[in-house]
């Protein structure tokens, strides 16, 4: 799939639903739980299978998640037990910035 800036992509095995906040103008696997995930997002939306043998991390509702090395940046807008993974990597949650200091 090729992921849009601002296009929702929904689990097909769990509710797990995100934004795509940025990405790169490539091809790139984007999975939850171990299946690709499809474009469209609500309640229900998508869920129908189970999730596969990987370790289930989840992902959790307003964390954004990065592959910097990608340029690709998910914000989740519906938790699930699937672990969000590109291109076979599990994606880290992505760390705040540090506040300059108040000399």
């Amino acid at each position: 799939m090729r992921p849009r800036v601002g296009q929702m992509l929904a689990s097909t095995v769990d509710p797990t639903a995100v934004i795509v906040i940025r990405c790169p103008d490539e091809e790139l696997e984007i999975t939850c739980g171990g299946a690709a995930m499809v474009e469209g997002a609500g309640p229900g939306s998508a869920a129908t299978g189970t999730a596969g043998p990987e370790p289930l991390g989840g992902s959790l509702l307003g964390k954004r998640y990065a592959a910097e090395d990608l340029g690709l940046e998910l914000l989740c807008t519906k938790p699930g037990p699937g672990t969000l993974a590109v291109n076979g990597v599990p994606l880290p949650v992505k760390s705040a910035k540090p506040l300059p200091a108040s000399d």
